[in-house]
């Protein structure tokens, strides 16, 4: 047979692009589907913004005292020159403190956050804070109580009762307001509010839930939301803010961490304060007596010598030896303070601070600040942590590691003084030489005045740094100073209900969008002709899906069916324009696998064809799986009959003529023979087809599926044209690379593609974009009902 050149009848095959247009179809179509999910998701966003409970910003702005970054003026400016402790703080290391676990558990534990009170409604449940109508105090509480975590319930009943329901809501029992019930968590006493009382308090009750968490949940809790900031780089201006469902309460939150931290600073530059008062009383104290015993001894001396007055040319001698007698008597005094400080430090322990302002500038003066530093962040830490705790055990190393530093720093300067002493007393004693005859009691006398004088500028000394530190205790000012208290915002910061509306808009219309595109994505059905525009293969068109449950087009109308078959009649022309004149144009119908509709479109195509007056003969060779006789009434004997008949049997016998059709014959498919392949092999099946072409314009084959059977192979050598059909959402993709490969290793000579069974509604069928419609205008005498067009042709079918 001739395998002729077909021309292509798609577009364009190889042109390959991205067609927007034809993407969008593919969403737009689903209209609904996106309408109905952006209206429910609105609908969703309305409910949650309705219900939900709203978040407020609240911040507070505070200033603290940094002498690198300007802070504000020291109050203490004014008294500067007396030597007294900068009350200034590093503004990065007061951050840490604000943030620290143990003052946000002070601030906490002070505003029992750990009890909630609760407005139960019908729908939501709100923190009522202070205007809760009742209280509930505990007092004589066990030492797990700010660790428990429970639930109940308080309903009054009149200004008198209330009712106590557990977190299950059982019956606890009526009690009076002020009356106090032992629990396992201590004494708790009830109180009512009456300016916060509903007016149907009396009559009905409205219940308060009130709930208890542990102390450290809060703690973290609060902790968490906490943010503490520089409003600047260049300033000491801090920000805290802090979100919460109830304003009031992030209010008085801010405001009582601040000021407890400012009690915290002001008590821990008291403390230091206090140590130095106390050290200075107690070395006044034996100042006096040692003052007091110098000066009985002078007078002993002076009585005992009988000396009233030092000659005027021993003075003079001596001018020079006084001078530095002076210099000696301040070493020996500083000496003495060194002495003081080194058995304050052996008699004191590691939480004791040193006094800090006796000692001459320099390096040991230094170190003993930082030591009580040291000391004083060892007694804030202790209140949160062990000594075993491993930041405990590295500031009591710290401690021990100045502490030694210290003793070595005042132990060089000891040393040092007593050098210096030397040296004076050595310049002392060659003046002393030069005098050469001073009396004896003029020297001894100086010895006991030089004590005198030592004691009494030490005793001096010290009560002039008793006053200052008094007047620091006096004065003490707290490291913050409060530039704006805590205040909320009006609007709330979550829910912010123009996100919740854009995201609820645009997961309305992504949810109908993922859907489509994972199912687009899942699907491996081919759809429409766009499937095949990969292949090589030629298209000559689609059918739809008929309007009826019938088997049979109503050729004779104008339904998208009948004229998608009259398409495909007139492409088949250009297929088989090259078909020698005088022979039947034969077409043999194939698919990949069965239920495709290959005898569908064989059996209509051969009664369009029929109907333009050509002589067609319509074949059934599906002869293992024969579907003919679904469509028409056949009789039972015909093709393998005749091919397992003796050579004498006459095949016209087993041709039988259909309907009003002048020129419509077919060929039954026959009995279902054992060797089918055998059957179709021999060469009673090629004479046969000779026989015919000449008796008929058109044959028609309906042929067994490629993908199955070997019989349509056989066989297709006697065909002008294969028409390949696959079904519309019942082919896999992947077995599209069958009617490709038969293609093009020519199995099926002069192959053709038809998609059956699309679907019209979502555009992939013939039949729009013409503005008119098809099943319409039949003609005043034609029956339109399916089923007597069938009878009028073909007759009634077979049961």
């Amino acid at each position: 047979m001739q395998n002729n050149n077909i021309p292509v009848l798609t577009e364009n095959e190889n042109e390959v692009g991205f067609d927007i247009r034809a993407q969008l179809d593919k969403y737009l179509v689903h209209w609904k589907w996106f309408t109905v999910s952006v209206v429910a998701c609105l609908f969703l966003a309305f409910i949650y913004l309705r219900y939900s409970t709203p978040e407020y910003s609240i911040s507070a702005t505070i200033l603290i005292k940094d002498e690198k970054k300007g802070g504000s003026a020291n109050e203490l400016s004014a008294l500067s020159e007396l030597g007294f402790m900068s009350g200034n703080s590093n503004v990065d290391n007061e951050i840490e403190v604000l943030k620290a676990r143990t003052l946000i558990q002070n601030t906490v534990k002070n505003l029992k956050f750990n009890v909630s009170y609760f407005n139960k409604g019908n729908l939501k449940t709100s923190e009522a804070y202070m205007n809760s109508f009742v209280r509930v105090n505990f007092y004589n509480t066990t030492p797990d109580f700010l660790e428990s975590d429970t639930i109940f319930s308080v309903k009054p009943i009149s200004d008198l009762k209330y009712e106590l329901l557990d977190s299950e809501g059982e019956k606890a029992g009526v009690y009076s307001y002020g009356e106090s019930l032992p629990t396992k968590f201590g004494n708790m006493v009830v109180t009512i509010n009456t300016d916060s009382l509903p007016t149907n308090a009396k009559n009905e009750g409205k219940e308060v839930l009130v709930q208890i968490k542990p102390l450290r949940k809060v703690t973290d809790a609060y902790r968490g939301k906490l943010q503490v900031n520089t409003v600047n780089k260049m300033t000491s201006v801090v920000s805290l803010s802090i979100t919460d469902k109830v304003p009031e309460k992030g209010k008085d939150f801010l405001d009582t961490l601040i000021s407890i931290y400012n009690n915290d600073a002001i008590k821990d530059k008291n403390l230091v304060a206090a140590n130095t008062e106390k050290f200075i009383n107690k070395r006044l104290e034996s100042l006096t007596k040692e003052l007091d015993t110098v000066e009985r001894d002078a007078e002993g001396y002076k009585r005992g010598e009988r000396l009233t007055d030092i000659f005027s040319d021993v003075k003079l001698s001596l001018t020079s030896a006084d001078d530095y007698n002076k210099s000696v008597n301040a070493k020996a005094g500083e000496i003495d303070v060194v002495n003081y400080m080194i058995e304050f430090l052996d008699s004191a322990d590691n939480d004791s601070t040193m006094p800090t302002n006796l000692m001459p500038e320099g390096d040991a003066a230094s170190m003993i600040k930082e030591y009580n530093e040291l000391v004083l962040q060892k007694q804030r830490q202790s209140e949160s942590m062990t000594d075993e705790h491993p930041q405990m055990v590295a500031i009591n190393t710290q401690i021990e590691g100045f502490r030694e530093s210290v003793k070595q720093s005042l132990g060089n300067l000891l040393s040092s003084l007593k050098i210096a002493k030397k040296n004076l007393e050595r310049q002392e004693n060659i003046m002393q030489g030069r005098v050469g005859e001073a009396p004896r009691q003029e020297r001894q006398f100086r010895v006991i005045e030089r004590q005198k004088e030592v004691k009494e500028e030490l005793y001096l000394f010290l009560l002039k740094k008793r006053e200052e530190n008094a007047i620091t205790l006096a004065v003490t000012s707290p490291n913050a100073k409060i530039i704006d208290s805590a205040f909320a915002k009006e609007k709330p910061v979550s829910p912010k209900s123009n996100i919740v509306l854009l995201a609820s808009l645009i997961l309305g219309l992504l949810i109908p969008f993922l859907i489509i595109y994972l199912r687009e994505l899942l699907d491996t059905k081919i759809h429409s002709n766009a499937d095949f525009e990969h292949l090589t293969v030629p298209f000559l068109g689609d059918v739809p899906r008929s309007e009826t449950s019938s088997e049979l087009v109503n050729l004779h109308g104008r339904s998208g069916t009948a004229e998608a078959l009259r398409i495909i009649r007139t492409n088949m022309e250009f297929m088989l324009n090259k078909v020698t004149e005088g022979v039947a144009k034969t077409i043999f119908v194939t698919s990949t696998i069965p239920k495709e509709g290959k005898t569908f479109v064989s059996v209509n195509l051969a009664t369009t064809i029929a109907m333009t007056g050509k002589k067609v003969l319509l074949i059934g060779m599906d002869i293992r799986n024969p579907k003919l006789d679904e469509y028409v009434n056949i009789p039972s004997k015909g093709l393998t009959n005749y091919l397992s008949s003796p050579n004498g049997a006459n095949l016209n016998d087993y041709i039988v003529k259909y309907g009003d059709f002048e020129n419509f014959y077919i060929l039954p498919p026959g009995i279902i023979p054992p060797n089918p392949a055998e059957l179709l092999m021999g060469n009673r099946v090629k004479e046969m087809f000779e026989k015919l072409q000449k008796e008929y314009d058109y044959i028609i084959v309906d042929t067994a599926p490629v993908s199955l059977v070997t019989d349509t192979i056989i066989v297709a050598h006697l065909a002008h044209s294969f028409i390949y059909v696959s079904r519309a959402n019942y082919l896999d993709k992947r077995m599209l690379v069958i009617p490709e490969n038969m293609y093009k290793e020519g199995k099926l000579p002069n192959m053709a593609l038809v998609l059956n069974d699309t679907d019209r509604k979502t555009g992939y069928g013939y039949g729009y974009g013409y503005g008119y419609g098809y099943g319409y205008g039949y003609g005043a005498d034609m029956d339109v009902s399916k089923s007597s067009w069938r009878d009028k042709i073909f007759g009634k079918k077979k049961l």
